[in-house]
């Protein structure tokens, strides 16, 4: 998603979407520990966009956008 789909969604979506990144995070993290990633630039992409979710969730939360 880009950014401005990010931006669509309400707060609640923000939350869950974020909770599902940080999930396949763990699930990147672990195939990556047991040497069945194929994909290693896949561990970077979704950590950018778990602090893409953080940022807006903030900006959000103090008001900035």
């Amino acid at each position: 998603m880009k950014l401005e789909e990010f931006r669509n969604l309400s707060t609640e979506d923000l939350e869950k979407q974020l909770e599902e990144t940080h999930e396949e995070l763990f699930n990147l993290r672990f195939r990556l520990a047991t040497k069945q990633l194929v994909n290693h630039r896949e561990v970077r992409r979704v950590k950018r966009k778990v602090a893409r979710l953080k940022t807006l969730l903030t900006e959000r939360e103090l008001g900035i956008r």
